[in-house]
């Protein structure tokens, strides 16, 4: 099923992972991509794979941990392509650590990377949405955002806001003719489980591949304007979180 001509989607985290199969998915289904991430090198390199699937791509450095910042960089972006079409809120952190141990500094970060960038994205987004009378937002959650794991307090807790956040939003927004989407992938063979911050040995191998997840949030751009899947928990069929 083809993108309907020159439709765009903005997608944060493009450089790796879930986002930079999301930006490959959504440019081979005909999508022009706006790729946002904190290394342009690595967005530059998955631009250059979307170009060369025919369609235009542009890059945007942006540190979304740095909230203060986020509505007014997105509202320049917004500005300089006119439209935007879908925004994929995919960008995010993990985190382990009892909560008892966490320090307040670790809280404030994981909470203001995984929930409050992307209340920023949104609003900096929202007005051109309402004006069109119709746009996509999808947010990547989490099965941790449904379920609370033992050591993964700060990012269930950003999770379960983020649903809450996603849930809201679509109950003001529908009237304008804005379809709100939560997808909750389980464990996703990602470069999260190489970061610093997390402290987990899972067999990756049985995790969900960023392909898949990818795919799977081109579907849900891909339903007609009509209808929306409002909620989306996406699992290893083997049975592995």
């Amino acid at each position: 099923m083809a993108a309907q001509v020159k439709q765009r989607a903005l997608i944060t985290g493009a450089s790796s992972g879930i986002g930079r199969a999301t930006a490959l998915a959504f440019a081979q289904a005909g999508f022009d991509v706006a790729l946002v991430g904190r290394n342009l090198t690595r967005l530059q390199a998955v631009a250059e794979l979307a170009i060369a699937a025919g369609v235009d791509a542009k890059t945007y450095s942006v540190d979304l941990s740095e909230v203060a910042q986020v509505r007014s960089r997105f509202e320049a972006i917004a500005q300089e392509l006119g439209q935007i079409d879908i925004l994929i809120n995919n960008a995010g952190m993990g985190y382990t650590g009892k909560l008892a141990e966490t320090p307040l500094e670790d809280w404030q970060r994981v909470l203001d990377l995984n929930l409050t960038s992307v209340f920023q994205c949104i609003q900096a987004l929202l007005p051109g949405m309402r004006q069109r009378g119709q746009g996509t937002i999808i947010n990547v959650a989490s099965i941790a955002g449904h379920q609370a794991f033992p050591e993964w307090g700060a990012y269930c807790v950003s999770k379960f806001g983020l649903v809450a956040l996603s849930k809201t939003l679509a109950a003001e927004e529908r009237s304008h003719g804005i379809r709100v989407v939560t997808v909750s992938p389980g464990a996703v063979n990602t470069p999260i489980w190489d970061t610093g911050t997390v402290q987990a040995e899972f067999d990756r191998s049985q995790m969900l591949s960023p392909e898949l997840v990818a795919q799977t949030l081109l579907q849900a751009a891909l339903l007609p304007q009509e209808a929306v899947i409002e909620a989306l928990t996406l699992m290893p069929s083997g049975g592995a979180f």
